[in-house]
């Protein structure tokens, strides 16, 4: 797949459950997680389904609807699209968007594995909100997460801004 293409499983155009405003989430299609429980199991398949879109493609999506304040990515495993992503991220954020990353990855293992485009895509997000899911632990209490072990990190200043919100 061309550097510039994620794997797409859905949009939501304007979502308000995925992070604070109104957003414009992509799920990524792909991932190896495989929690019990997960409410995406659709998007597993790492082969076979999804989307192809651009970058450029989903900017322009993304930008054309003004009442969009911030992006979400989800899953799937956005990081297996981190290369890609973290340009749509870029993009987003030169707009003043925000931009919000879910993952079953810990933020000790993004930054231990020192991958380039993990770490582009990390330099992009300003909320990043990872652990898997656990089922066990899941609590419709938490504001915008699904089970009580995933954890919230307030990357930048904007992110920090929503900090009460979480």
């Amino acid at each position: 797949m061309p550097t510039d293409t994620i794997l797409v499983a859905g949009i939501e155009p304007e979502s308000i459950t995925d992070g604070p405003g109104v957003r414009f989430v992509v799920f990524t299609q792909g991932c190896t997680h495989d929690c019990p429980g997960c409410h995406n199991p659709e998007t597993h398949a790492l082969s076979g389904r999804g989307t192809p879109m651009t970058v450029d493609e989903l900017y322009a999506r993304i930008a054309a609807d003004p009442l969009v304040s911030g992006v979400t990515f989800s899953g799937g495993e956005p990081l297996l699209h981190a290369g890609p992503l973290s340009k749509l991220a870029k993009k987003c954020r030169a707009d003043g968007k925000n931009v919000i990353v879910y993952t079953g990855y810990l933020y000790e293992q993004i930054l231990e594995a020192a991958n380039p485009d993990w770490n582009a895509l990390l330099a992009e997000t300003d909320i990043l909100v990872d652990g898997p899911y656990v089922e066990a632990q899941r609590s419709l209490a938490i504001h915008f997460r699904g089970s009580r072990n995933q954890r919230v990190f307030f990357l930048t200043e904007c992110g920090k801004s929503f900090e009460k919100r979480f």
